[in-house]
């Protein structure tokens, strides 16, 4: 089978391996889609420890749809032909290779399989290439869930980033119910995109973002000024401006929902939270809720979904996918199409 093997900071290599054996416990599933996550961009970028723990020398990806062609002499949950999500955090029985699940290899050997722990059914309804968005959209879902869930109303929402997160996080909160919510970013190309789907958009490196937050939202107070009546901003970007402004801008009892991925140590003003009565939410991952939640909002309708996948390669084209990723001004989703 072809296998993507991560080789270091701008290194891969499309390498011929054996198709995994099959033990009686386990099952084989062939790849139809692997989407590209920032994380594969990022170590693709940057090297190693930039995003998740993918080991040099190793197979990587894991956002993927799949259909099982082989099944163990013990397996009786799942049968040859059916089509499947891997959930990444367990299909390899180690959490630690949740981002590294082989997504960018032919096939893909689930051991000890269990139908919705590690692999989980998917509606046929939902298309194989709109379903490889499965996995960022549990990740935006369980952001909007830790927003609308944080005790706090959740009435309005700033979403920072148009990437397949952010969108995901923002379908998720109009599906939970959240009256205005307003995406943000520097890329006009993601910002149409997420016009396109019905979101109010703002550019925050040629507008004004506090003005146009204003007249989108109207105005609360916060503990100096008049501020836009955002209930909720929500970082799926991961700039460390992001976080600042939300304390410079955000109203009382407003909260930031953390997702992107960033090390970086901060100061924290605990007399400026205390007084402003804000609240800073972690949003890491997914859980099984979000895995159905997501199929919902697919299955709805309400959305153009697949409208966010903006190219399409085959794996021997893996590197140029990475590359094509990386240019947000000109893509959005890419997936690698088996």
């Amino acid at each position: 089978m072809k296998t993507g093997i991560y080789l270091g900071k701008e290194n891969i290599e499309i390498k011929e391996t054996d198709i995994p054996q099959v033990g009686d416990n386990d099952v084989l599933i062939k790849n139809i889609y692997s989407g590209i996550c920032g994380t594969d961009v990022a170590v693709f970028n940057h090297g190693k420890n930039t995003g998740h723990k993918i080991t040099v020398g190793g197979e990587f990806g894991h956002e993927t749809i799949s259909r099982v062609v082989k099944i163990g002499n013990n397996v009786t949950e799942f049968k040859v032909s059916e089509r499947v999500y891997p959930y990444p955090l367990y299909a390899k029985g180690d959490t630690r290779r949740a981002g590294t699940i082989g997504g960018f290899s032919e096939y893909t050997l689930i051991p000890n399989a269990k139908r919705n722990h590690s692999l989980y059914d998917v509606d046929e309804r939902i298309s194989d290439k709109l379903a490889s968005l499965i996995e960022p959209f549990t990740v935006g879902c369980r952001a909007a869930r830790r927003a609308v869930n944080s005790g706090i109303n959740s009435h309005s929402a700033a979403v920072f980033g148009c990437g397949t997160i952010g969108i995901a996080a923002a379908v998720a909160l109009k599906y939970f119910g959240t009256k205005r919510v307003m995406m943000c970013d520097a890329s006009d190309f993601r910002l149409n995109i997420a016009k396109d789907l019905g979101f109010e958009v703002c550019n925050v490196s040629s507008g004004n973002f506090d003005l146009h937050a204003k007249e989108y939202f109207g105005t609360a107070p916060s503990l100096t000024v008049k501020t836009a009546n955002i209930d909720c901003w929500i970082d799926t970007a991961g700039a460390e401006n992001i976080f600042d402004d939300f304390m410079q801008y955000g109203k009382i009892e407003s909260h930031f929902v953390a997702v992107a991925v960033n090390k970086a140590l901060r100061k924290l003003d605990l007399l400026h939270i205390t007084y402003s009565q804000k609240s800073i939410v972690g949003s890491g991952g997914y859980m099984p809720e979000d895995v159905r939640d997501v199929q919902k909002i697919m299955v709805s309708g309400n959305w153009n979904l697949e409208s966010i996948i903006t190219h399409e390669f085959p794996i021997d084209k893996l590197k140029t996918a990475l590359q094509t990723a990386s240019d947000v001004n000109h893509a959005g989703s890419v997936v690698i199409k088996f």
